[in-house]
């Protein structure tokens, strides 16, 4: 079965706040997952040293060893979780890159084919399908 990394959310209605979790990608989004691995808090905080003209800040709690554990045995991120990934650590993606702009430089860089699927699309923007479902 295909495992996803992806964000639960938890809190109240204007206040949001996600559990990054691994979970089987057909659960819904607030089922038991299989392991909490942080947390994510979108809403900015002051920092607590006292100096209110600070640069605020996103709460990002991550276990980065059981990521790449996840990672290795093959659990695809969700776009979200992608970029919170990215930013805590660095080399699973460019910031500000989604992840199969990513996934071509890295192949382009080491001459590895990539995935199924994350290279190429099916259809270019602009050709034609035929009825068949082939590509003109």
């Amino acid at each position: 079965m295909v495992l996803k990394i992806r964000l639960a959310r938890f809190g109240k209605r204007h206040a949001p706040f996600y559990n990054i979790v691994v979970a089987h990608a057909r659960t819904a989004r607030g089922s038991k997952p299989l392991e909490v691995l942080g947390t994510y808090d979108p809403i900015p905080k002051t920092p607590t040293d006292g100096n209110e003209t600070a640069k605020k800040f996103k709460d990002i709690k991550l276990d980065i060893h059981r990521a790449k554990y996840w990672l290795g045995v093959g659990a695809q991120p969700s776009e979200p979780a992608w970029r919170l990934l990215s930013m805590k650590e660095p080399k699973y993606g460019l910031r500000g890159a989604s992840m199969g702009e990513t996934v071509q430089e890295e192949c382009l860089l080491t001459g590895v084919a990539p995935q199924i699927g994350l290279m190429e699309p099916k259809y270019r923007p602009g050709q034609e399908i035929k009825k068949e479902g082939t590509v003109a």
